[in-house]
């Protein structure tokens, strides 16, 4: 089967925009400074009536909820929140009964942690679970140069490049790294394991054969670089 290369497909979502909302002085910093450490950009909120006109100036890309909150409680909050906007709330409350737990799920909110016992460490691993749950899935890019390395065939955008044994492993090394300098020693010691004679200059051979085969298939003349003094690399 035709893969692309380089398979590649990150789980961590990466740094968010994030509105914490609670009254708890200390709470709050120490919230606030476990989400910078991760890399988050933070903003703090302590009271509840604060929290829709804060969010929609930033237009934050979770919010971190407080149950218990001066000026307006948490689910009602999370109740506004929902009207106007699908942004992942995770509530974080001391009220740990069942029943506000499921109200709150039921009003909208994406996680429920108790904060009792708290820890910080399980706040910042939640969130980033949620953000990994929520977050669009990226948009996959279309590799043009696909390697069958079990069926031993190329391809470029779907047209099949006629390589020799010799040119097949090389473009295969080449292409496994993409912007990576391969010394001529290197290469052919891809080439051929068995010790045999084979100067450097037979990789010259081959990669001005390879390159003639990728122009053919519309990639240009340029897709495999030489290094001056040193060797060949792929741009992808």
């Amino acid at each position: 089967m035709l893969e692309p290369l380089p398979p590649s497909l990150p789980l961590d979502p990466g740094p968010a925009r994030i509105l914490v909302v609670e009254d708890e002085p200390k709470l709050a910093a120490l919230l606030v400074d476990y989400l910078r450490a991760a890399g988050h950009q933070v903003d703090c909120v302590a009271d509840g009536l604060a929290v829709l006109p804060t969010w929609e100036a930033g237009r934050h890309e979770l919010v971190l909820l407080d149950l218990m909150l001066p000026g307006l409680d948490g689910l009602a909050v999370c109740r506004a929140l929902r009207a106007r906007s699908a942004v992942p709330i995770v509530m974080l409350t001391a009220r740990a009964d069942e029943a506000d737990r499921l109200l709150g799920l039921e009003l909208g909110a994406d996680d429920y942690i108790a904060k009792n016992p708290f820890s910080p460490r399980e706040v910042v691993a939640r969130i980033k679970a949620v953000l990994r749950r929520t977050r669009p899935a990226p948009t996959p890019t279309h590799q043009p140069l696909q390697i069958d390395a079990e069926g031993w065939r190329a391809s470029w955008q779907g047209q099949d490049l006629d390589l020799t044994p010799n040119e097949f492993r090389l473009l295969r090394c080449l292409a496994a790294q993409p912007g990576r300098v391969w010394p001529r020693q290197q290469l052919l010691d891809q080439l051929h394991d068995d010790l045999r004679a084979v100067t450097e200059r037979a990789v010259d051979s081959h990669v001005k054969n390879l390159r003639r085969k990728l122009e053919l298939a519309g990639a240009g003349s340029d897709r495999i670089r030489a290094v001056y003094g040193v060797g060949y690399r792929y741009d992808a």
